[in-house]
Protein backbone atom coordinates (compact mmCIF):
# COMPACT_ATOMS: atom_id res chain seq x y z
CA UNK A 1 0.00 0.00 0.00
CA UNK A 2 1.07 3.35 -1.02
CA UNK A 3 1.62 5.84 2.35
CA UNK A 4 -1.35 7.93 2.03
CA UNK A 5 -3.78 4.54 1.92
CA UNK A 6 -2.06 3.35 4.41
CA UNK A 7 -2.82 5.53 6.85
CA UNK A 8 -6.16 5.94 5.86
CA UNK A 9 -6.65 2.47 5.93
CA UNK A 10 -4.67 1.89 9.44
CA UNK A 11 -6.91 4.80 10.83
CA UNK A 12 -10.48 2.92 10.02
CA UNK A 13 -9.07 -0.27 11.00
CA UNK A 14 -8.15 1.18 14.85
CA UNK A 15 -11.59 3.27 14.73
CA UNK A 16 -13.59 0.56 13.60
CA UNK A 17 -12.02 -2.25 15.57
CA UNK A 18 -11.95 -0.42 18.76
CA UNK A 19 -15.01 1.42 18.86
CA UNK A 20 -17.23 -0.63 16.54
CA UNK A 21 -16.11 -4.21 17.27
CA UNK A 22 -15.94 -4.69 13.78
CA UNK A 23 -15.99 -8.10 12.63
CA UNK A 24 -16.41 -9.49 8.86
CA UNK A 25 -17.88 -12.93 8.13
CA UNK A 26 -17.01 -15.03 4.85
CA UNK A 27 -13.44 -13.22 4.48
CA UNK A 28 -12.58 -15.93 2.27
CA UNK A 29 -15.27 -15.49 -0.33
CA UNK A 30 -12.66 -12.88 -1.34
CA UNK A 31 -9.84 -15.24 -2.07
CA UNK A 32 -12.19 -15.93 -5.50
CA UNK A 33 -11.65 -12.89 -6.68
CA UNK A 34 -8.11 -12.47 -5.64
CA UNK A 35 -6.43 -12.25 -9.05
CA UNK A 36 -8.91 -10.94 -11.12
CA UNK A 37 -11.02 -7.43 -11.19
CA UNK A 38 -14.05 -7.33 -9.24
CA UNK A 39 -16.89 -4.76 -8.55
CA UNK A 40 -17.70 -5.03 -4.31
CA UNK A 41 -21.35 -4.23 -4.12
CA UNK A 42 -22.59 -3.41 -0.88
CA UNK A 43 -26.00 -1.81 1.02
CA UNK A 44 -25.35 1.75 1.85
CA UNK A 45 -26.84 2.66 5.21
CA UNK A 46 -23.58 4.80 6.47
CA UNK A 47 -20.55 7.56 5.66
CA UNK A 48 -19.06 4.88 7.29
CA UNK A 49 -19.42 2.43 4.29
CA UNK A 50 -16.83 2.86 2.06
CA UNK A 51 -13.74 2.25 4.30
CA UNK A 52 -15.47 -0.55 6.22
CA UNK A 53 -15.54 -2.93 2.84
CA UNK A 54 -12.12 -1.52 2.07
CA UNK A 55 -10.62 -2.75 5.10
CA UNK A 56 -11.74 -6.32 4.57
CA UNK A 57 -9.10 -6.56 2.04
CA UNK A 58 -5.50 -6.68 2.77
CA UNK A 59 -4.53 -4.55 -0.65
CA UNK A 60 -5.38 -1.59 -1.95
CA UNK A 61 -9.45 -0.97 -3.59
CA UNK A 62 -10.62 1.67 -5.31
CA UNK A 63 -14.14 3.56 -4.38
CA UNK A 64 -16.86 6.53 -5.95
CA UNK A 65 -17.14 9.80 -4.24
CA UNK A 66 -19.22 12.38 -5.31
CA UNK A 67 -17.34 15.11 -8.07
CA UNK A 68 -18.10 17.97 -5.50
CA UNK A 69 -15.76 16.60 -2.77
CA UNK A 70 -13.05 17.01 -5.11
CA UNK A 71 -13.74 20.50 -5.21
CA UNK A 72 -13.28 21.14 -0.96
CA UNK A 73 -9.03 21.99 -0.18
CA UNK A 74 -9.30 18.92 2.31
CA UNK A 75 -11.00 15.96 0.97
CA UNK A 76 -9.84 17.34 -2.44
CA UNK A 77 -5.73 16.48 -1.04
CA UNK A 78 -6.86 13.56 0.43
CA UNK A 79 -9.53 11.60 -1.69
CA UNK A 80 -7.22 10.62 -5.13
CA UNK A 81 -4.83 9.52 -2.32
CA UNK A 82 -7.62 6.64 -1.01
CA UNK A 83 -8.10 5.79 -4.29
CA UNK A 84 -11.53 8.00 -4.55
CA UNK A 85 -13.15 8.41 -8.06
CA UNK A 86 -15.32 11.70 -8.90
CA UNK A 87 -18.81 10.81 -9.94
CA UNK A 88 -21.83 13.28 -10.60
CA UNK A 89 -25.40 11.44 -8.90
CA UNK A 90 -27.23 13.87 -10.61
CA UNK A 91 -25.75 13.13 -13.88
CA UNK A 92 -23.66 10.44 -14.48
CA UNK A 93 -20.51 11.02 -17.24
CA UNK A 94 -20.04 8.16 -19.75
CA UNK A 95 -16.22 9.22 -18.97
CA UNK A 96 -16.92 8.57 -15.29
CA UNK A 97 -18.50 5.21 -16.45
CA UNK A 98 -15.41 4.28 -18.65
CA UNK A 99 -13.57 5.17 -16.27
CA UNK A 100 -14.75 2.73 -13.46
CA UNK A 101 -14.95 0.35 -16.51
CA UNK A 102 -11.37 0.18 -17.55
CA UNK A 103 -10.09 0.10 -13.83
CA UNK A 104 -12.18 -2.85 -12.74
CA UNK A 105 -10.90 -4.47 -16.41
CA UNK A 106 -7.65 -4.32 -15.24
CA UNK A 107 -7.87 -6.04 -12.51
CA UNK A 108 -8.66 -3.73 -10.03
CA UNK A 109 -11.39 -3.70 -7.35
CA UNK A 110 -14.00 -0.67 -6.94
CA UNK A 111 -17.11 -0.56 -4.32
CA UNK A 112 -20.34 0.33 -5.90
CA UNK A 113 -23.84 1.00 -3.89
CA UNK A 114 -25.86 0.08 -6.59
CA UNK A 115 -29.00 2.11 -4.08
CA UNK A 116 -27.39 5.25 -5.49
CA UNK A 117 -27.64 6.79 -2.08
CA UNK A 118 -27.67 6.41 1.78
CA UNK A 119 -31.07 4.34 3.06
CA UNK A 120 -33.11 6.74 4.95
CA UNK A 121 -34.04 4.55 7.63
CA UNK A 122 -31.44 1.37 7.40
CA UNK A 123 -33.99 -0.31 5.03
CA UNK A 124 -32.28 -2.14 1.31
CA UNK A 125 -33.58 0.22 -1.25
CA UNK A 126 -33.90 -0.97 -5.29
CA UNK A 127 -31.00 -0.62 -7.81
CA UNK A 128 -29.83 1.74 -10.01
CA UNK A 129 -29.42 1.76 -13.40
CA UNK A 130 -25.86 3.10 -12.98
CA UNK A 131 -24.45 0.01 -11.26
CA UNK A 132 -25.67 -2.37 -13.95
CA UNK A 133 -24.32 -0.86 -16.94
CA UNK A 134 -21.37 -1.11 -15.09
CA UNK A 135 -21.72 -4.77 -14.72
CA UNK A 136 -23.14 -5.18 -18.49
CA UNK A 137 -20.15 -3.28 -19.69
CA UNK A 138 -16.98 -4.76 -17.44
CA UNK A 139 -18.09 -8.37 -17.55
CA UNK A 140 -16.54 -8.73 -14.38
CA UNK A 141 -17.23 -10.32 -11.05
CA UNK A 142 -19.72 -9.05 -8.64
CA UNK A 143 -19.35 -9.57 -4.80
CA UNK A 144 -21.79 -8.77 -2.81
CA UNK A 145 -21.34 -7.30 0.68
CA UNK A 146 -24.08 -6.53 3.41
CA UNK A 147 -23.22 -4.29 6.45
CA UNK A 148 -25.07 -4.79 9.50
CA UNK A 149 -24.88 -1.84 12.50
CA UNK A 150 -23.51 1.04 10.49
CA UNK A 151 -26.97 2.84 10.56
CA UNK A 152 -27.03 2.48 14.25
CA UNK A 153 -23.88 3.80 14.28
CA UNK A 154 -23.84 6.85 11.48
CA UNK A 155 -27.12 7.11 10.11
CA UNK A 156 -28.02 9.86 7.62
CA UNK A 157 -28.62 13.12 8.62
CA UNK A 158 -26.18 12.81 12.18
CA UNK A 159 -22.55 14.24 12.52
CA UNK A 160 -21.47 12.53 15.72
CA UNK A 161 -20.96 8.30 15.17
CA UNK A 162 -22.56 6.35 18.61
CA UNK A 163 -21.14 2.79 19.88
CA UNK A 164 -22.23 0.09 17.96
CA UNK A 165 -21.20 -3.58 16.56
CA UNK A 166 -20.59 -3.68 13.31
CA UNK A 167 -20.27 -6.52 10.83
CA UNK A 168 -19.99 -7.21 7.12
CA UNK A 169 -21.01 -10.28 5.48
CA UNK A 170 -19.23 -11.35 2.22
CA UNK A 171 -21.21 -13.00 -0.43
CA UNK A 172 -20.64 -15.29 -3.40
CA UNK A 173 -19.21 -13.99 -6.42
CA UNK A 174 -22.60 -13.67 -9.19
CA UNK A 175 -22.48 -14.95 -12.22
CA UNK A 176 -24.55 -13.45 -15.17
CA UNK A 177 -25.77 -15.04 -18.02
CA UNK A 178 -25.36 -13.83 -21.47
CA UNK A 179 -28.58 -12.58 -22.67
CA UNK A 180 -28.44 -10.68 -18.85
CA UNK A 181 -25.27 -9.04 -20.42
CA UNK A 182 -25.97 -8.30 -23.49
CA UNK A 183 -28.73 -5.77 -22.06
CA UNK A 184 -28.41 -1.99 -23.59
CA UNK A 185 -31.45 -0.56 -22.47
CA UNK A 186 -32.18 1.12 -18.83
CA UNK A 187 -34.12 -1.17 -17.40
CA UNK A 188 -32.07 -3.82 -18.26
CA UNK A 189 -29.47 -2.30 -16.26
CA UNK A 190 -31.94 -2.20 -13.54
CA UNK A 191 -32.58 -5.52 -13.35
CA UNK A 192 -28.95 -6.10 -13.32
CA UNK A 193 -28.60 -3.75 -10.12
CA UNK A 194 -31.53 -5.23 -8.31
CA UNK A 195 -30.47 -8.97 -8.60
CA UNK A 196 -27.66 -7.34 -6.94
CA UNK A 197 -29.35 -5.77 -4.12
CA UNK A 198 -31.76 -9.08 -3.89
CA UNK A 199 -28.23 -11.04 -3.23
CA UNK A 200 -27.02 -8.47 -0.66
CA UNK A 201 -30.64 -8.16 1.00
CA UNK A 202 -30.36 -12.45 1.12
CA UNK A 203 -26.70 -12.15 3.45
CA UNK A 204 -27.08 -12.22 7.08
CA UNK A 205 -24.59 -12.66 10.11
CA UNK A 206 -23.98 -16.83 10.53
CA UNK A 207 -25.12 -17.60 13.88
CA UNK A 208 -22.22 -18.33 16.33
CA UNK A 209 -21.20 -22.15 16.86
Amino acid sequence: MRFWYRLGYSTAEALFHGFFHYRVYHRERLRLVENTGALLASNHVSMFDPPLIGIAFDYEVHYLARKTLFDHPVTGFFYPRFNALPIDQERPEMGSLKRIIRIVKAGEKVVVFPEGQRSPDGTILPGEPGVGLMIAKSRVPVVPFRIFGAYEALPRGKKYPRRSRISVVVGEPLKFTEEELATKSREGYRALAQRVMDEVARLEIPPEP
